[in-house]
């Protein structure tokens, strides 16, 4: 009679498992990577439209009100200047606000959102004009007032909106989203 040996410690059960090899480890991560790649392109411009959106909202509810907004007395002198002195005061408060905030409602709503990059196109001329108009006000001592980068943070605003125009315009290539 043969006997069994006593187990002297754990003895695995079934085939040994495979080496994870450096190919499974990279060839993992490219999934992983192909597969943020594809969330990102799904969300990502959805996502700055809404963002791009708020913010113009934020900005534009402010100039409803007297007092609150820090740049009204740019944006009156702004409109005095493009419309030759016709529109300024609260009313050029009111119709800014009134277009920042369209604007934006737009974008976030997506219904919209080629009537408010339109609009927002609108606002950019204003919005930037001040740099022509206004330079001394925009920078002094060498550099940028405090205003001036307040309008100069804009060109990221506006390169913003043009990557949302990308996939909301219509025409050859994608189709909206």
């Amino acid at each position: 009679m043969s006997s069994i040996p006593a187990p002297t410690g754990l003895q695995p059960v079934g085939p040994r498992p495979t080496p994870i090899t450096r190919i499974d480890v990279v060839a993992r991560l490219a999934a992983a990577e192909a597969m943020l790649k594809a969330l990102l392109e799904r969300w990502s411009i959805p996502a700055l439209r809404v963002a791009l959106g708020a913010v113009f909202v934020a900005f534009g509810v402010l100039k409803f009100f007297p007092g609150v907004s820090p740049v009204e007395p740019l944006v009156e002198a702004t409109w005095g200047a493009l419309t030759f002195g016709v529109v300024g005061g609260q009313l050029a408060l009111v119709l800014t606000a009134a277009i920042e905030t369209v604007a934006g409602l737009a974008l976030i709503s997506g219904v919209f959102a080629r009537l408010g990059l339109v609009m927002l196109a609108i606002a950019f001329v204003g919005i930037l004009s001040p740099l022509v108009f206004f330079p001394a006000e925009l920078f002094a001592d060498g550099g940028p007032t405090l205003l001036g980068q307040y309008v100069l943070k804009n060109i990221v605003l506006i390169a913003a909106a043009l990557v949302v125009a990308s996939r909301v315009l219509r025409g050859p290539g994608r189709t909206s989203r």
